[in-house]
């Protein structure tokens, strides 16, 4: 007689059915076993070394394939842990499924093994939260999966007990989830907005990692080589039109978003990140269309919800490119012409702060020496790196800097400024990309892909232990670590002097270290070499050469440590909040 499977069978079946190819996770008793079903079954399971590095990695894998990414933990502190890809997922809206163990339902409120609401605690916080049985696993996944797939993406959570999954159950098959339908815009909206297009002095496109996510870049790039409207990428949209692009005001950003009376947003909300739309970055009479998927963004801060269309990107921008054939905005304009002049002052300023020669390097020497060795090595234009960046420094100076030439090849903190994620976002971008039968595309050829971290010293601490998780599943990612000594900036470049602030610090005494403080000089490439990998000490340009182009042939992961100015003396501030002050207009909410 044959045996029937185990819950922990059915749920792997029912992944695998649902075209699951890679889980992310931290196992233990008893989804160990789930995991193991999964192995069976061909897909691969990436373990990880905290559940919080996993649970970002499958959000970012959601983003770069377009489809859920999955994420298996245990319950109680398994479930807490990976809470941090929950907020992650919901505040970038990225699909991610998170499976995750619990006690067995008979001992719920005994005290059992690490026993906890799930349901209730994540309810609040995800598109959907279900407590599967065994007879309900295959509809509870796919109900949980598509829910974290279809309209804006987000996190969908499933519990799922120990008897359940230790328990015998019947064959049963989940439903194939199509891909999401798509949503067009009213006709006479559409014309309504073409029409202003038209009549704008000043008209801008904001693309943001939405439209990447979307897969839009063929269509948004038609629509801007067709009417010349100058364009503004947000940081994880670089590369749905190139970097490189004639039409690109990312040098000139303030000056456009001053300066514009029409500005077209596609795939990116009026938050932090822009300014909420308003005053004093925005023109005070600007008229914004946002185009979203979600009704409920539309109108939010200063968007104007008499002009905003609901519907998906690719479809919407495909409408507005036959509403606005045969006509091209003037490129002679006074508002090209100002947006020029930023651009030649702002480049020629950076040129200026990259040929700073002194020891310790500054971030832009430093940016600018790496970037120059992987040009050579793999120009823009090919898309065969992947850029990955945090840390509140290193993020915002490097974002300048690393041109992107196609979509989905940068990935930073994002709409959440989430510190911890780069280690788990490059783990992703490795399975994206580089596995057999990849899941993510970007760029003329499906060649492999060099991951690159960016990362600064106090975001690189956050998971640093994933380094080890690169090697184990022979991962080449080539990991810069901008040591400064500390979050923002560092106490010292003496080491004396630092040692004296630490005695003061230890002892209770003033003149001690600042709350902001990390380790001076911490030997971080040594976690590369411990597990295998190949670290480098860097301090001069020269040394800095040297080991990108050796790191970036590695294939094994590598880890530079590269030393830079303290920068003690700087005032501490975040670059996205400065002169950001509230104007008398209320948020609409």
């Amino acid at each position: 007689m044959t045996q029937p499977p185990t819950g922990a069978a059915l749920i792997a079946r029912a992944l695998h059915q649902l075209g699951v190819k890679v889980i992310f996770g931290l196992v233990g008793i008893p989804v160990v076993q789930i995991a193991e079903e999964a192995i069976a079954l061909g897909i691969r399971f990436i373990a990880f070394r905290n559940e919080q590095a996993a649970s970002y990695a499958a959000t970012a894998y959601g983003y770069l394939t377009g489809k859920p990414g999955v994420c298996l933990v245990v319950g109680g502190p398994g479930v807490l842990h990976a809470m941090a890809g929950i907020a992650n997922s919901s505040g970038n809206a990225f699909p991610l499924l998170l499976l995750a163990g619990s006690s067995e339902t008979h001992m719920v409120t005994k005290g059992a093994f690490q026993e906890m609401d799930a349901i209730s605690l994540l309810s609040p916080h995800t598109k959907i939260a279900i407590r599967s049985t065994l007879d309900s696993i295959p509809q509870s996944l796919t109900t949980a999966y598509r829910t974290s797939w279809y309209g804006r993406g987000g996190p969908a959570f499933v519990d799922l007990p120990a008897d359940v999954i230790q328990g015998e159950g019947e064959e049963t098959t989940a439903d194939v989830v199509p891909t999401p339908p798509r949503a067009a815009s009213d006709p006479e909206k559409l014309k309504l907005v073409a029409q202003l297009l038209k009549s704008a002095k000043s008209p801008l496109v904001i693309v943001g990692k939405g439209a990447a996510y979307a897969q839009a870049e063929t269509r948004i790039r038609q629509l801007i080589d067709q009417t010349k409207i100058p364009f503004l990428p947000t940081p994880m949209a670089k590369g749905v039109l190139p970097d490189s692009h004639p039409s690109n005001t990312a040098s000139a950003r303030s000056t456009a978003l001053k300066g514009a009376d029409v500005v077209l947003v596609l795939g990116a909300r009026l938050n932090w990140i822009l300014h909420f739309g308003d005053e004093p970055k925005w023109n005070s009479a600007v008229k914004i269309i946002q185009v979203d998927i979600l009704a409920e963004e539309l109108g939010k801060n200063n968007g104007d919800p008499a002009l905003a269309i609901i519907g998906d990107i690719n479809v919407v921008t495909s409408q507005l490119i036959s509403a606005l054939s045969g006509w091209q905005y003037d490129t002679t304009s006074p508002f090209i012409k100002a947006l020029k002049a930023s651009e030649t002052k702002n480049e020629a300023k950076a040129a200026q702060s990259a040929k700073v020669n002194k020891i310790p390097m500054t971030y832009a020497k430093t940016f600018n020496t790496i970037k120059l060795v992987l040009d050579k090595l793999s120009p823009p234009e090919e898309g065969n790196i992947v850029y990955v960046s945090e840390g509140a420094n290193t993020m915002d100076i490097s974002r300048s800097i690393f041109p992107v030439s196609h979509p989905r090849l940068r990935l930073d903190a994002g709409t959440y400024a989430t510190m911890g994620v780069g280690l788990g976002y490059a783990v992703a971008a490795h399975c994206a990309y580089n596995l057999p039968d990849p899941e993510a595309r970007s760029g003329p050829s499906m060649s492999r892909k060099k991951v690159v971290c960016l990362e600064g010293d106090s975001a690189f601490g956050f998971s640093l232990a994933e380094v080890e998780t690169m090697a184990r599943y022979g991962m080449d990612i080539l990991i810069f670590v901008i040591n400064n000594g500390g979050v923002y900036h560092g106490d010292s470049e003496e080491a004396d002097k630092w040692l004296e602030m630490q005695r003061n610090t230890i002892e209770g005494n003033a003149g001690g270290l600042r709350s902001s403080s990390l380790g001076w000089e911490v030997g971080y490439e040594k976690v590369a070499e411990m597990c295998g990998g190949r670290g480098y000490l860097v301090r001069t340009p020269e040394e800095l050469e040297k080991a990108t182009e050796e790191g970036f042939k590695a294939t094994v992961p590598v880890v530079i440590n590269v030393i830079i100015e303290a920068g003690q003396a700087q005032k501490l501030e975040f670059a996205w909040q400065a002169n950001s002050k509230k104007t008398k207009k209320e948020a609409k909410l």
